[in-house]
């Protein structure tokens, strides 16, 4: 069984991509332990003199979505994939704004999740506190930058993939396995980006 991360922001189109990727091949029977991890990317953007978003009562509202997302994955595991998944489409499909806490309960309802139960939790403070933690903890470890990363062993890769799988269980796994299989066969290879893409 292949064990390794991936990162994810609710903001980032690419981050959905890849999870979506991971996630669609899992619930096909894929023989991944995946650790799906919280990564802010309000906090890369921190201008030099601002507080860390952290501790920046203003920016609380920008962590809100991922906070939730932390909130189902570790107190209803079993409704993860479904509420991860609708997190990025309410933000990606709907075009709405996960900033607002309307959005983010209709997010978590839509995936048969309590949300007056989520944000209970969220009133706890403690997801902020993982965010932070997984935050700080991958850039400290592996010199994370952005999403999505995957973090293999000791190796964190930033991968952007271009497609989704769209329901193509097998795309999913043989294009997460490709990544996987770069990650460890192909050390030596640090970037490679096509410099147009077809239309």
């Amino acid at each position: 069984m292949r064990r390794f991360s991936i990162n994810f922001d609710y903001r980032c189109p690419f981050a959905r991509n890849a999870n979506e990727h991971v996630m669609t091949a899992l619930e096909a029977g894929a023989p991944w332990e995946v650790t799906f991890a919280a990564f802010s990317l309000t906090a890369v953007h921190v201008e030099a003199d601002d507080p860390p978003v952290w501790t920046d009562p203003a920016k609380r509202s920008e962590l809100m979505a991922l906070a939730a997302g932390l909130v189902v994955r570790d107190r209803h595991p079993e409704r993860f994939l479904a509420a991860h998944r609708s997190l990025f489409a309410i933000r990606h499909d709907d075009g709405d704004d996960v900033r607002d806490e309307k959005v983010v309960r209709a997010a978590l309802e839509r995936a048969e999740v309590d949300a007056d139960a989520v944000f209970a939790e969220l009133e706890a403070d403690w997801p902020f506190t993982t965010i932070r933690d997984e935050h700080e903890g991958s850039v400290q470890a592996h010199a994370v930058f952005g999403v999505p990363t995957f973090i293999l062993a000791d190796r964190a890769v930033f991968v952007r993939l271009m497609n989704r799988p769209a329901g193509d269980s097998a795309l999913a796994q043989t294009t997460i396995e490709r990544v996987l299989d770069l990650i460890t066969d192909a050390p030596a290879l640090n970037e490679f980006k096509h410099t147009a893409l077809p239309r």
